[in-house]
């Protein structure tokens, strides 16, 4: 079973996973959740993991009856929003929001992280994932990735390509590919995605790891191509693009994520119910609709199963750190 297929198999929970929740509610004074929930969210309003929380935060407000209010704790990263939630009361009332980047990039990143994902958080759920693609400019004369690997390796240095920033998951997918594959490319990092994207677009660099959504309407146009998925099996958003994985580069994959955590020490009947909701949320239909416009493939896993992906890819991460030298800003 591949890693892809282990994620997805949290779509199978069902209404027994609600009996913890059940359980929790005879033994305590009152039902959880008696009061608002707080979300904490690393980035600024309007971002992926943002309007994914904000989305998912809605349907559990509906099913559980009370408010699951988001609080937007932008800094370092997303480093401040989970040392905030690292640092609050286990009780199921605060839970942070989390990308790849907080759950396991900046683990290898960050040399004092005021945090650390496996020891002070409780896994709850992966909410979605959002394949990664390789995006050329047309202009480049880039029109697959056997056209980059030659152009690369006859000409090094003089394909470039942009990143929202060192260490994030566009700057690492590309240096993981480097390596693999033996390339030369250069790296021009910018100031977020709102940077990268147009930069793309206008030619200034020639190559982009990022979510189909961003570029759908330019590949449509044939003013960008996609060359590739950073994952182990193709995704149903683009069925004709092959997998890296496809083409020869093995270990290739970059799969940016995002999901739920809480405080260590959260009871685990909340846990266990929580994630059970957040099951039903993403498979809601205005959920799927919405989730479909923005790139992301629904999960909805357990939390024994979030546990598993989460060591994995800080494992994996922490080596692809370290095999290509990628630094932070």
């Amino acid at each position: 079973m591949t890693r892809r297929h282990f994620v997805a198999a949290g779509f199978g929970l069902g209404l027994s996973s609600l009996a913890p929740l059940r359980a929790w509610a005879q033994r305590a004074p009152d039902a959880y959740p008696n009061r608002p929930v707080r979300l904490l969210v690393g980035y600024p309003p309007g971002g992926l993991p943002d309007t994914t929380a904000r989305i998912v935060a809605q349907r559990l407000s509906d099913s559980l009856g009370q408010q699951f209010v988001i609080d937007n704790r932008p800094g370092a990263g997303g480093a401040l929003a989970c040392e905030a939630a690292a640092k609050s009361p286990p009780d199921g009332y605060t839970l942070v929001i989390v990308d790849l980047g907080q759950s396991a990039i900046n683990m290898a990143l960050y040399p004092k992280l005021p945090y650390d994902t496996l020891r002070d958080f409780t896994p709850v759920s992966l909410l979605g994932t959002s394949p990664f693609f390789l995006a050329a400019h047309a202009g480049s004369g880039i029109n697959s990735f056997q056209d980059l690997v030659r152009m690369a390796k006859e000409k090094p240095g003089s394909v470039s390509y942009g990143s929202s920033g060192n260490g994030s998951p566009p700057h690492l997918a590309m240096e993981i590919l480097k390596k693999s594959a033996g390339l030369d490319i250069l790296h021009v990092p910018f100031k977020g995605s709102g940077q990268s994207l147009p930069a793309l677009m206008g030619g200034q660099v020639q190559l982009l790891f990022t979510v189909l959504p961003t570029v759908s309407a330019a590949v449509k146009s044939g003013s960008v191509r996609l060359l590739g998925l950073a994952s182990d099996a193709r995704t149903p958003q683009a069925p004709d693009v092959p997998t890296f994985e496809e083409m020869g580069v093995k270990g290739m994959r970059v799969l940016p994520s995002v999901g739920i955590l809480a405080p260590a020490a959260t009871p685990r009947p909340i846990v266990s119910a929580l994630a059970a909701e957040v099951a039903k949320a993403v498979r809601h239909p205005d959920t799927l609709q919405r989730f479909s416009t923005m790139g992301i493939d629904p999960v909805g896993n357990t939390p024994e199963q979030y546990a598993v992906v989460l060591k994995d890819d800080i494992s994996y991460y922490a080596a692809a750190v370290k095999a290509t030298g990628a630094k932070i800003d």
